[in-house]
């Protein structure tokens, strides 16, 4: 019982934490439209922490989180500075290349290591058993020095991300927040796995994005839900047994369907009024 108990408060904890830059972060992602740019870092953190189990490091080390973000820094530079000046030929192409290329680097990687299939499946779904409460405080501090600096400077990153910005150092802006998504990455994707830390970025940023435009609307709402949803997957993963990381994605999707079926109710009782007004 209290194992059960210590394992719940480090999760209730932890999605508050995570839940809040994630979706400042993915709101940014979102509307600059690089909507698989965190998946690519995600899929090199994976590739960093299986490169580390084949040197014979640790998963879950101070030495396996080293390897990952030099991976995802490695990322970040091709992210912020390969962008392809042809039109017909997207920047979401060239992050679409990239994770690509390292998920298979990760299954190639893993294919030469002693039950490399079942790490693969551990970067995919994350591993709760190196969640402890030094890890939490770690990730509470980190995620705290980078919600300081973007809010120092949210001015800078929201006017490129509205396409305001025509300054000559945009190209090392974008590599500070693309830095940003590689540390949040680092630290989340070992313990909740790569597709909980799309799920974490993308959709309380996605629920939010149906309702407003204001960012600090948009942030409150997403937060509020992606930590609500987080939590009913949480318990919902204690009671019946099931699969942490897989239970919250699900979870995270079914509040964005019903996200998806209240602003198609809304905008059919706007269109009403306005048809009722007209007449």
């Amino acid at each position: 019982m209290l194992e059960s108990l210590k394992f719940l408060s480090i999760q209730i904890v932890l999605l508050f934490v995570v839940t809040s830059v994630h979706t400042y972060l993915g709101l940014h992602v979102i509307r600059r439209g690089i909507v698989f740019s965190d998946l690519s870092l995600d899929q090199l953190a994976a590739l960093g922490v299986i490169l580390g189990i084949g040197w014979g490091i640790q998963g879950g080390s101070m030495g396996s989180y080293l390897v990952s973000f030099v991976a995802v820094l490695a990322g970040s530079f091709l992210l912020a500075f390969v962008k392809p000046k042809n039109a017909q030929i997207p920047h979401e192409a060239v992050i679409g290349i990239i994770y690509g290329l390292a998920l298979v680097a990760s299954i190639m990687v893993a294919d030469k290591i002693s039950g490399g299939l079942a790490y693969v499946t551990q970067t995919l779904a994350g591993v709760m058993l190196w969640v402890s409460w030094p890890l939490v405080l770690v990730t509470t501090a980190v995620y705290a020095l980078l919600s300081l600096f973007h809010f120092k400077y949210r001015e800078r990153f929201i006017s490129i991300t509205e396409g305001r910005n025509e300054s000559p150092r945009e190209n090392f802006w974008d590599l500070l927040f693309f830095i940003s998504l590689g540390i949040i990455t680092v630290l989340i994707v070992p313990i909740a796995g790569v597709l909980l830390a799309y799920g974490f970025l993308m959709i309380p940023a996605a629920i939010a994005t149906l309702f407003t435009r204001e960012w600090g609307k948009a942030l409150r709402i997403g937060w509020m839900i992606g930590y609500v949803a987080s939590l009913a997957g949480l318990f919902s993963s204690y009671s019946f047994d099931l699969p942490y990381g897989p239970t919250l994605v699900i979870t995270l999707g079914i509040f964005f369907l019903g996200a998806l079926a209240l602003r198609v109710h809304l905008n059919g009782r706007a269109r009403e009024i306005i048809e009722k007004d007209g007449n």
